[in-house]
């Protein structure tokens, strides 16, 4: 029987960061992006806690973008993980189906209304999921236009990316899909329209009715509106509800098929099971994936039964029959479940967001805490500067990235997004204590000063 040994190429020099890291630098592409911001090398990792091969331990309030709703290597996943391998079950099986996937699916729909989804299992990533979901959107109405959102993030690839808001990676591709129309998305720090406060979010439900409706709009009827109830990697922006009902409503009036992102807000994150729930909305297709998995990949559409348009092999992909993510994610669902752990995620982000808006008053660098359960996003802004007509400072993307080299120096890992990268995010797993949660105020409020003794002082 085969037999794979791992040696180290250099057994003198393998227990430092540097090592690993120079070594990744050689070997792997420039697209790289995490070991630029946080420069380890994982040795093993449980829960909230990650420790590198230099034996530091870090408290993990990343989670692999979200996707590590249990943490890592919890007990239940890693047995699903041994169940599988032992039992003889086939670890890829296409489309065809097995008891293990049939207990998962029933799982998964459950979280849906009775009897009125059915699910889709895509390509492991949720840009796959958006792709697909676009695809039967156009398929169902025969309509090419999509419309999307500023701010909105639903993937790397060609048709996901143009439906993304972030030029960075768009400005290097030419030819993305056509067809997409960009609207203003709520922000209630940054309000798009100069207004903010209420006033800004019913000016913006208005224009979307309006926008839709108007014969003279210059863009034609489309096939569907995708967004996400809180946007991740546009800064933890989170919808209003009366906008997102608005959106529904005349989304379905129209015959346009509503696409919710939920890759990272859904599942517990928000303090629901899915962040749309906040708004008591019933989208037409839900994109999942992160999370949905268990820790391992995984992307499934829900679809609303009349909008399966699908004719056999309409949409395929080779690694749809993940059977280890179908046992991790089924083992997650159901802690998800009889742990409410939506409840554990509403209350310790209550907390870390009570925490930090008193950090706000202490350092005004941080000029907006926002978000909904453990998705939580820190503003970082330039409070000597002017503010803008409605209050807001201008974004310091320098002093956010200090923040993060700070945070990654006091031991506590975590991701920027937002305009210019001034959004310091938390995306901590689901299953964080209050020790944990009070032990990442302390070591964020410790990095905040660091920061700002280096790049102020």
């Amino acid at each position: 029987m085969f037999k794979m040994t791992i040696t180290p190429v250099n057994p003198i020099n393998q227990a430092t960061n540097e090592y690993y890291l120079t070594r990744q630098n050689e070997m792997e592409s420039n697209v790289r992006s995490y070991p630029r911001k946080l420069p380890l090398a994982i040795a093993k990792a449980q829960g909230c806690r990650v420790i590198d091969v230099e034996g530091n331990e870090y408290l993990d309030c990343l989670a692999g973008a979200g996707t590590l709703a249990l943490g890592h290597n919890h007990p239940a996943v890693i047995q699903a993980i041994q169940d599988v391998l032992a039992s003889g079950l086939p670890l890829h099986t296409l489309d065809l189906t097995t008891p293990l996937k049939d207990a998962f699916t029933a799982e998964l729909l459950s979280f849906f209304p009775k009897d009125q989804y059915r699910l889709q299992f895509c390509g492991p990533s949720g840009a796959d999921g958006t792709e697909a979901a676009i695809k039967l959107a156009k398929t169902y109405t025969g309509r090419g236009n999509v419309i999307a959102f500023s701010g909105g993030y639903h993937g790397m690839t060609h048709g996901s990316l143009s439906m993304t808001g972030n030029l960075g990676a768009k400005n290097a591709v030419q030819n993305l899909m056509a067809g997409v129309q960009f609207m203003p998305y709520p922000h209630e720090y940054r309000c798009p329209l100069g207004i903010g406060g209420e006033a800004g979010v019913e000016a913006l439900t208005y224009y979307f009715e309006n926008f839709i409706n108007d014969v003279e709009s210059g863009v034609v009827k489309p096939a569907a509106v995708i967004l996400e109830a809180i946007q991740g990697e546009g800064g933890v922006v989170t919808a209003p509800i009366k906008w997102l009902q608005k959106i529904r409503e005349v989304t379905q009036k129209q015959g346009i098929v509503l696409i919710l992102d939920e890759v990272q807000a859904g599942f517990c994150r928000s303090g629901k099971m899915f962040a749309f729930e906040h708004a008591g909305i019933e989208p037409d297709i839900v994109v999942m994936s992160k999370a949905v998995g268990g820790s391992l990949p995984l992307a499934v559409l829900a679809i609303k039964k009349e909008f399966d348009a699908w004719q056999p092999a309409g949409h395929t992909g080779t690694f749809r029959g993940n059977q280890l993510a179908m046992a991790t994610g089924y083992v997650s669902l159901k802690i998800m479940r009889e742990q409410n752990l939506a409840s554990n995620a509403q209350e310790r982000g209550d907390f870390l967001q009570a925490e930090l808006k008193k950090l706000a008053r202490i350092y005004p660098c941080i000029g907006n805490v926002r978000g909904r359960g453990l998705m939580i996003g820190i503003e970082i802004v330039d409070e000597r500067q002017a503010a803008d007509r409605i209050g807001a400072y201008p974004a310091d993307g320098e002093l956010a990235a200090a923040i993060q080299k700070a945070c990654f120096n006091n031991k506590l890992l975590l991701e920027r997004g937002g305009r210019g990268g001034n959004v310091v995010r938390i995306l901590c797993p689901l299953i964080i204590t209050q020790a944990e949660c009070e032990e990442l105020i302390e070591r964020f409020a410790r990095s905040v000063a660091d920061a700002l003794k280096a790049v102020r002082a």
